[in-house]
């Protein structure tokens, strides 16, 4: 059943009133969840271990499969909430997370432990597009959506720095399964409140549902993403060429698919308006340099200065402080000037960053600190604005497809930036080792480690921090380029004109398309 709108929402001035806010302080809730849970295994393998005593193969399977079954439904629970009701999608996506975390927390074998984790990736598909797809529909008045959408993408970013961390937390007190108990309150409550307080939104005529695109879709990512993240930690060969190909070629009769069918799972609707495509490519650029710039960072925390897992994971939530900020103040800042100077101040903001990580020696803990918190902001900054360019360029019935493509080109965008940066500081890492060194020690700085020898664990520190610097002066590259990109395409996007009082179930006419402040 659909809620009548709140009054609020409905009156002529557009403005959300407490209901919605609360409402919306209820959708942070699975957002944080799904974020924290790519994380939250990185102080219980250990554990996991002693209990479960996976293979090597399986200790893999248990850390990936959460994020490729995340990645690879994005698009099909997209356009499946906007079938069905995005509301009933996140009741439906919470009951599967809190059930599959049960699971996990009482495992009693590795393939247990995988079948949970995968359910948690698919619980997770429906969790992320809804949310941000009920908050186009929720907030009505722009700023109010801008301020909203800010909030969410400065949570999404901060909630897989704090997995870690509570998982930590966690593990000095109790057993490796409370790391997933953590998230069955919080969808407890989400079953609550929800019905509660968040109105149900849904396309009119959404026409048949089209499952031949469910596997093209999911054989489009799935190669793609695993190939990209496979090359990034053990270097781009033949076999992960053919991966990344295969899914390429998937996703090229998926697309043909696409343009074909008036019910397709990616309407053409939403690229009517160029604000939408730009806002997509520019948040997978942003993304690219976030995950980008986590190759180096956390092994440096680790590698080079020695912290522990858990003291680098503790020191890594300084910068989140400065990143909870700059996304509400970047949509604030956005109201009152052209977007696009935000989002191509936002991206030389975080070339900077990248510009202070070339300063760091082997003892520079508080540069990169800085420079952590510089490009996160300068990173985040840019998320906020271009994802409410997206979201708003999208029509209001099509949000959950529209918000799962942007989770998406997130997705490809975080690992490119993985596999690209980790490239060109692996390469000038093994360059700068002696060719006497063991082979162990000439692939990655941790290896050389593992090798006790004291000079040879200086000489590769010193090889790591200078190919730190290369790969931060190639994202910093990267950003300013997307600083031009920014300045080039907003100028000419476009984005709906919103009337001036939305039904949650969006049945009107398409608006008029008129030249956005951008």
């Amino acid at each position: 059943m659909t809620n009548p709108p709140s009054t609020t929402a409905a009156a002529s001035g557009d403005l959300a009133g407490r209901r919605e806010w609360t409402a919306f302080t209820v959708l942070l809730l699975p957002l944080l969840l799904v974020s924290m849970d790519v994380s939250v295994l990185f102080f219980a393998i250990p554990s996991i271990d002693r209990d479960l005593a996976p293979s090597a193969t399986q200790q893999l399977w248990i850390f990936d499969v959460y994020a490729f079954a995340l990645a690879g439904l994005l698009i099909t629970m997209g356009s499946l909430g906007d079938r069905i009701g995005r509301r009933r999608l996140l009741l439906i996506g919470a009951l599967a997370f809190g059930a599959a975390s049960v699971c996990a927390a009482y495992a009693t074998s590795p393939e247990m432990l995988i079948v949970a984790r995968a359910v948690l990736g698919i619980g997770g598909a429906t969790l992320m597009p809804s949310t941000i797809g009920l908050v186009r529909n929720m907030f009505h008045n722009e700023g109010q959506r801008a301020k909203a959408i800010g909030i969410w993408s400065g949570a999404m970013a901060g909630g897989i720095a704090l997995g870690s961390v509570l998982s930590g937390v966690m593990l000095e007190h109790f057993w490796w399964g409370s790391v997933f108990l953590i998230n069955v309150p919080a969808m407890v409550l989400l079953l609550v409140l929800v019905p509660l307080l968040v109105p149900e939104f849904k396309d009119p005529k959404p026409g048949r549902f089209d499952f031949l695109s469910v596997p093209l879709s999911m054989g489009t990512v799935l190669p793609v993403v695993y190939g990209i993240k496979e090359s990034a930690a053990h270097g781009l060969d033949a076999r992960h060429a053919l991966v990344i190909a295969a899914g390429l070629v998937i996703g090229w009769v998926f697309v043909r698919r696409q343009r074909s069918r008036s019910d397709a799972m990616i309407s053409r609707e939403l690229f009517r308006g160029r604000g939408f495509g730009v806002g997509i490519a520019l948040n997978a650029l942003a993304a690219f340099a976030m995950m980008g710039s986590a190759f180096f960072t956390t092994q440096y925390l680790q590698s080079v200065l020695g912290m522990s897992t858990m003291e680098a994971a503790l020191w890594s939530l300084a910068p989140s402080l400065a990143v909870g900020a700059a996304a509400p103040a970047a949509t604030e800042i956005g109201r009152r000037t052209r977007r696009a100077h935000v989002v191509c101040g936002g991206f030389v903001v975080g070339a900077a960053g990248f510009g202070v990580f070339t300063l760091a020696g082997t003892d520079s803990l508080a540069l990169l600190l800085i420079g952590s918190g510089v490009m996160s902001s300068g990173i985040v900054a840019v998320m906020a604005i271009v994802s409410d360019l997206a979201m708003t360029a999208s029509p209001p019935e099509k949000a959950g497809a529209a918000a799962s493509l942007l989770e998406t080109g997130q997705e490809f965008g975080g690992a490119l930036g993985m596999a690209l940066l980790g490239a060109v500081a692996t390469a000038v890492y093994r360059a700068d080792m002696p060719a006497s060194a063991p082979d162990v020690a000439r692939r990655t700085l941790p290896g050389a480690l593992t090798t006790g020898d004291d000079s040879l664990i200086a000489i590769g520190r010193e090889a790591f921090v200078h190919s730190m610097r290369y790969a931060s002066v190639t994202g910093s590259l990267i950003l300013l380029t997307g600083a031009v990109l920014a300045a080039t395409l907003l100028r000419r996007a476009t984005r709906p004109a919103l009337p001036a009082a939305e039904a949650p179930v969006a049945g009107a006419p398409e608006a008029l398309r008129v030249p956005a402040r951008v």
